[in-house]
């Protein structure tokens, strides 16, 4: 079974939306906050509540 976490095509261009240098945290955080949450897949919403949950821009 794989627990990889996948994203939408609009999640994605969200998460371009992060400065390069930050991105990797970022998508790391918000795969953590899924998987926490038992989401198998990043969509805009998903990364709006993740977003508010650490406080980003």
């Amino acid at each position: 079974m794989s627990d990889a976490i996948q994203w939408t095509t609009d999640a994605e261009a969200r998460l371009k939306e992060i400065p390069f240098f930050v991105r990797p945290a970022a998508r790391k955080k918000i795969e953590k906050f899924a998987q926490e949450a038992g989401i198998n897949q990043i969509t805009v919403e998903v990364y709006e509540q993740a977003k508010q949950k650490f406080g980003s821009n």
